[in-house]
């Protein structure tokens, strides 16, 4: 039977208790309007069952006591016979489901409050092994492409004003309960950790071997070369005064000028050159320099030594207690100031990023993909790993419940449906006591 989640009955929606149960399940204490129409419904199609049944026993009374006079009553009474078979045996078969029939305690009847334990341990393992795994909820997942859906709602109307919204609660929520002093140590206890305590040199200098064997730094050089040669340019009487400012009184000052000139003309000459050639002398002076300078922090005990002493004079304790109180307070101003100002640059610019990612995630195939990819492995690794867990919230709360009270609520969900099998007994049951009756009468008669 198909119910769905409007259906459900607030009696269910949390475990029974051991409270007195009522006399069925037409009487339980505290029904919803949902149960009580269940109710009803459920005590219809009983009295549709027993008036069937009656039925069956009216004819065959009267069948049987006419049949010598009307020889074709027989046929009639063999048909109510094997109705009223039919109709007893498949009440005893519901029955038995939910409760001893007529309270005579005969094996393998009331079945759900005596196994009620044994049925939810069952009922978990069936859905730990057919719905809790790794491929079904990943094909599931595949199938509803949360990746577009959730890029729509983000793309459109409101969807990243409530991201904002609840991103905005969440931070304040954080805030409220995070202490200062202890966020503060926590920062400094970091920068202790991974800035302080390893040594400066030799990653330093793995990572400065890499930048220069890329020919990362030419870049940096051509940058300096360029300004070297951009102030030579601008400071021809710069040149000339540090030359004049440097040679003796008794020379004449037309001679600094020729001197001056001539100094400014082989810089400006010397300077271009480096800038123009890149595999200039002097560029290949400052690449072996700074490629040893690599090799010294990492394996020279003086350089790395230096290192240390460059480290400490520039984070001591005080330093680094002021950069983790300058930090937290930083972060934590700014998101508070952002957060509390929907209007604020922070807010939109989280705003358009959410709306951005939607749309990517909805034109972007690629992306959608991968997105869909991600959370599908998260989800398979979460069912692989935590399945037995999340199944036992079935077993542990059925083993929670009254047996009673328990039997009498899936009664109420179920009974309805399964008082068809009596009513179809019944009809099945004649069916086949009349064929029966015939094909013996054909036999034998």
């Amino acid at each position: 039977m198909q119910v769905n989640s409007e259906q459900i009955p607030d009696t269910l929606s949390a475990p029974p208790t051991a409270a007195g149960p009522a006399a069925g399940a037409a009487g339980a204490v505290g029904l919803s309007s949902g149960d009580a129409a269940k109710a009803a419904a459920l005590r219809k199609m009983k009295a549709v069952a027993l008036g069937l049944l009656i039925g069956m026993a009216v004819v065959f009374t009267l069948a049987y006591a006419f049949q010598k006079e009307y020889p074709w009553l027989e046929y009639v009474r063999a048909a109510a016979e094997g109705g009223m078979v039919g109709a007893l045996a498949d009440w005893f078969a519901v029955t038995a489901l939910f409760k001893y029939p007529m309270g005579l305690k005969i094996p393998h009847t009331a079945i759900i409050p005596r196994r009620k334990d044994q049925i939810g341990e069952s009922l978990s393992d069936f859905v730990e092994t057919n719905f809790l795994s790794e491929q079904v909820v990943q094909q599931k997942l595949a199938s509803i492409d949360i990746a577009r859906k959730a890029g729509a709602w983000l793309a459109g109307p409101g969807g990243a004003e409530r991201v904002a919204k609840e991103g905005a609660a969440l931070i304040r929520g954080a805030f409220t309960v995070l202490n200062d002093d202890d966020v503060q140590a926590v920062i400094e206890g970091m920068v202790r950790k991974h800035l302080l305590t390893p040594p400066w040199g030799p990653p330093v200098g793995r990572m400065a071997e890499r930048i220069f064997a890329d020919g990362h730094h030419h870049k940096l050089v051509d940058l300096l070369v360029d300004r070297t040669a951009d102030w030579v340019d601008a400071n021809h009487a710069a040149v000339n005064r540090l030359v004049s400012d440097r040679s003796p009184l008794w020379v004449p000052s037309f001679v600094d000028d020729l001197v001056g000139d001539k100094v400014y003309l082989e810089l400006s000459k010397f300077v271009r050159a480096v800038q123009q050639d890149q595999d200039h002398q002097v560029r290949r002076a400052i690449d072996t320099y700074l490629t040893e300078l690599a090799q010294d922090l990492q394996h020279d005990p003086v350089m790395i030594e230096r290192a240390e002493g460059i480290k400490a004079q520039i984070l001591g304790d005080p330093e680094v207690r002021e950069l983790a109180s300058r930090t937290w307070g930083t972060i934590k101003n700014a998101l508070l100031g952002a957060v509390e100002d929907p209007e604020s640059e922070l807010t939109q610019r989280f705003k358009s990023a959410v709306r951005d990612f939607g749309s990517r995630l909805v034109n972007d195939d690629e992306l959608a993909g991968k997105v869909n990819a991600w959370i599908g492995d998260a989800a398979g690794y979460l069912v692989t790993t935590y399945r037995s867990d999340i199944a036992g919230v079935i077993s542990d709360t059925v083993a929670r419940w009254d047996a009673e009270e328990t039997s009498q609520k899936i009664e109420l969900q179920v009974g309805r449906d399964l008082q068809y099998i009596r009513i179809n007994g019944t009809v099945v049951g004649a069916l086949a006591g009349l064929a029966i009756f015939t094909v013996a009468h054909l036999l034998f008669g």
